[in-house]
Formats: structure tokens, C-alpha cells, sequence
């Protein structure tokens, strides 16, 4: 300051005596020509400080209050210089330094760069890195705006407004990170954690609401990190990626389910002894998970979900029927295979009740309104597809017993069966076998039917009619006829 002050002063009364004396002045500044390093010099010590003011107003800020002092005396002499140039048009070497400006310069290229370095991983090294990215940088803003309320605030002139200057910095430099990250190719769930981040995280207690913050952060004022163009992209982007992966992950599903129709081993049952296959609930886990994901998000894009999750649902049963309608033709080619195909036809037809049942408790649980838009229009069409698989599997479990009975049938009231003959002890065993089986459907495809017999019948006949009805009677499914 001494030697700036002593080339100050002597350039100035050389300027009032002979402004256009260029020698004598390029005389001066050469003799104080090391002046100017020392103050670029001083200038370097000043910005190390500043880049590490977060650390040094713990350990020492006494440290960052001297630097913050050398500035504001700095300004003064600014100030005072261009106040004096108005008058006689003088201006020194280095003047105006506005240590000022670049002081919030450097705070703002130190806020960037933290922002930018919280990223350790990239997709290659962990599928996991967007997540993990964005807690660094939640858990570093967080701590650091919550230092720059409690201490920087102290070590600062009032009229610098250190901590909303500093707020705004962190906000723009988030948005231009959530910006570079919006613009990069990013798979669905990362578009998820993103959009989760951006719209909820950032505005919640557990950042920008934060108790420690308040009341200096007012969420209210602060402006979205991402544009409504470009939340609406990502947006669209993930629904089409979404729409994809149900399609591909449903029909994978019904795959994994036809390799257990021709298992020699029956179906599981459920808790009340009903046959059952893990599809419905494989399908509705995929569905209940990505609702809860983009319940996340926000309440129109969970509909969204919903409305898409249905859609699919809808096409997927034709195909569940179609394949269902297969199972039954190839059996019939061959009757000896699949070995439990009796037991897995009524796991299917029990499956539509599930499915049935699911999609209810889903909208139920996912709709606050009933009637949202597009919604409810495609329940009516799911049930039809379901109900028809239902009376499908029903008339071809029907068809099953009577092909394993025609010929017993055939010999009742014949002469081979008045002479002595076991076909009514087989119908019996077989109906009885049948029963036990299709007493595992569902209701409502489970009917159990009564008829009172004529006692006039001949007891003969009685029994041929008594077996006959007996047998439809045993049969649990809405086709009998």
C-alpha cells in the first residue's frame, strides 16, 4: 500500500503539472515497476483463501476476515480513485482492481467446481453412480450453505450479502449441472432418480427446506433447476422407455409361466388350497414397482403409469388366452402330455380371478379419483378377456372328464354291462379323481350344481342317470351345462 500510495501520489501531481509529459511518468512507473507484482502476488494469496473459504472459516476465520478486509480497502481506494477521475481525468496503473467482483468471481468458479467434482463414478463402474452423485452433491450443498449461514455470514460486511450471493451461486450451478446431466443419454431409472432429485429432493427438508436453513431459504423463490421443456422431455423419454420394458418384461413372464405348464410336477397352491402359478404376482410386483417409483415423481405422471400398466395388461391377456388355448389343442394331440395339465388348466383359470382382483386393488390403491381420464375405460374389456380364458379353461376341463368317460359311459345299459362289468366303479374312482381337482377353482368359476332324481326311474337306470349327473354336478367350473 506504502509503495502504490508514494507512485500513486507521484504520478498524479505529474499528470496536474504536465499531463503530456510521457516520459517522466514511464520514469515513475518503471521505478515502482515491482509494485505491481506484489500486488498480483497479494492478489493469488487473497484467491487461495477464497477457493478454501469453507474450510478456513472453521479452522481460522480470522484468516478469511483479514482477506475480506484487504478487499473492502481496496474498494475504498477504487471508490476514491474513480471519484477523483471525474474531476481531473486521472486514473493510476491497475486501477480499478475490483477485488470485489473477483472475489464473487472465484467464489463462484470454487462452487461450480465443487459441484462438478462430486461425481466418482460413471455408469461403466456403477450402475448406481447417478444416485450416488446426486447424494454427494445433496449431503455437500447442504453442509456448505449451512456453514456459509452460521460463519461466512460473520466474517463479511452486511452490504456483501455473502450468504444470498452464495445461495444463488449454488442454485445456478446445480441447474447447470442437472442441465448437463438432463442432456446425457439416460437409461429409465436414472431419468427417475434425476426427476426425483430435481423436483423433490432439492425443495424438501432434507435440502432447501432444511430446519438449519430457514428462514434465510425461502423454497418458494428459488427457480426450478430444469425447465418445464425439458422435464416434459425426460419425461416422455421414460414413459417410451418404460412402455418397452413391460411389454418385453411381461412377455418374458408369460414365457417363465409356460415352462411350468409342462411340469411333472403340480402347481402350488395358495393359502386356501386353490392351484395358482407366480404369475399374477410377478406381473403385479412389475407394476406396483414402477408406480411407487413414479409416485416419487409426481401424482400425474403415477397415473400415467397406471393408465400405460393397464394398457399393456389389456394386451397381454389376449396373448395369455391365445397361449392358454394353445396349451389345451396341443394336449389334446396328445392326452398323455403334459403330465399335470388338468391341475395347470385350473391354475389359469384361478389366475384370472387373481388378476381379476389385482387390478381392482391397484386402481384402488393408485387412483384418488375413480373416474380419472382414461382409466376406468379399459376394465370392462380386461374382465371380458379374463372371464372368457375362464369359461375356455372350464368347458376344456368338461371335455377332459367325458373323454376319459365316453367309454365307460358307452357300456352302461349294454348288454357286456348287465353280464358283469366294472365301468361304473371306474366312472366313480374317475369322478371322484376329477372332483378332488376341480375343487381347487376359484369362485366365482366354481358352481356346484344339485338334481333330484325320479324315484320311479328303474334302479338300473337311476344309477346311469344318478352316475351321468353326478358326474356334471362334480364338475367345478361355470361350463356345465
Amino acid at each position: 500500500m506504502d509503495l502504490e500510495c508514494s507512485r500513486d501520489g507521484l504520478m498524479y501531481e505529474q499528470y496536474r503539472m504536465d499531463s503530456g509529459n510521457t516520459r517522466d511518468m514511464t520514469l515513475i512507473h518503471g521505478y515502482f515497476g515491482s509494485t505491481q507484482g506484489l500486488s498480483d502476488e497479494l492478489a493469488k494469496q487473497l484467491w487461495m483463501v477464497l477457493q478454501r473459504s469453507l474450510v478456513t472459516v472453521r479452522r481460522d476465520p480470522t484468516l478469511l476476515v483479514s482477506v475480506v478486509r484487504i478487499i473492502e480497502r481496496e474498494e475504498k481506494i477504487d471508490r476514491r480513485i474513480l471519484d477523483r477521475k471525474k474531476q481531473t481525468g486521472f486514473v493510476p496503473p491497475g486501477r480499478p482492481k475490483n477485488w470485489k467482483e473477483k472475489m464473487f468471481t472465484i467464489l463462484e468458479r470454487t462452487v461450480t467446481t465443487r459441484i462438478e467434482g462430486t461425481q466418482a463414478d460413471t455408469r461403466e463402474s456403477d450402475k448406481m453412480w447417478l444416485v450416488r452423485h446426486l447424494e454427494i452433491i445433496r449431503k455437500y450443498v447442504l453442509d456448505d450453505l449451512i456453514v456459509a449461514k452460521n460463519l461466512m455470514v460473520q466474517c463479511f460486511p452486511p452490504h456483501y450479502e455473502i450468504f444470498k450471493n452464495l445461495l444463488n451461486m449454488y442454485h445456478q450451478a446445480l441447474s447447470t449441472r442437472m442441465q448437463e446431466l438432463a442432456s446425457e443419454d439416460l437409461e429409465a431409472n436414472e431419468i427417475v432418480s434425476l426427476l426425483t432429485w430435481v423436483l423433490n429432493t432439492y425443495t424438501s427438508t432434507e435440502m432447501m427446506r432444511n430446519m438449519e436453513l430457514a428462514p434465510e431459504v425461502d423454497v418458494g423463490t428459488l427457480e426450478p433447476l430444469l425447465s418445464p421443456h425439458v422435464v416434459s422431455e425426460l419425461l416422455d423419454t421414460y414413459m417410451s422407455t418404460l412402455t418397452s420394458n413391460i411389454i418385453a418384461w411381461l412377455r418374458k413372464a408369460l414365457e417363465t409361466d409356460k415352462k411350468d405348464w409342462v411340469k411333472e410336477t403340480e402347481p402350488e397352491a395358495d393359502q386356501d388350497g386353490y392351484y395358482q402359478t407366480t404369475l399374477p404376482a410377478i406381473v403385479f410386483q412389475m407394476f406396483e414397482q414402477n408406480l411407487q417409483v413414479a409416485a416419487q415423481i409426481s401424482e400425474d405422471l403415477k397415473t400415467k403409469v397406471l393408465v400405460l400398466c393397464l394398457q399393456q395388461m389389456n394386451s397381454f391377456l389376449s396373448r395369455y388366452k391365445d397361449e392358454a388355448q394353445l396349451y389345451k389343442e396341443e394336449h389334446l394331440r396328445n392326452r398323455q402330455h403334459p403330465h399335470c395339465y388338468v391341475q395347470y388348466m385350473i391354475a389359469i383359470i384361478n389366475n384370472c380371478q387373481t388378476f381379476k382382483e389385482s387390478i381392482v386393488s391397484l386402481k384402488r390403491k393408485y387412483l384418488k379419483n375413480e373416474v380419472e381420464e382414461g382409466v376406468s375405460l379399459s376394465q370392462p374389456s380386461m374382465d371380458g378377456i379374463l372371464d372368457a380364458i375362464a369359461k375356455e379353461g372350464c368347458s376344456g376341463l368338461l371335455e377332459e372328464v367325458f373323454l376319459d368317460l365316453e367309454q365307460h359311459l358307452n357300456e352302461l345299459m349294454t348288454k357286456k354291462w348287465l353280464l358283469g362289468s366294472n365301468a361304473v366303479d371306474i366312472i366313480c374312482v374317475t369322478v371322484e379323481d376329477y372332483f378332488n381337482d376341480f375343487a381347487k377353482i376359484k369362485k366365482p368359476y366354481k358352481k356346484v350344481r344339485r338334481w333330484d332324481l325320479p324315484q320311479s326311474l328303474p334302479s338300473e337306470a337311476q344309477e346311469s342317470r344318478l352316475l351321468s349327473l353326478a358326474t356334471c354336478a362334480a364338475f367345478s367350473c361355470t361350463a356345465c351345462p
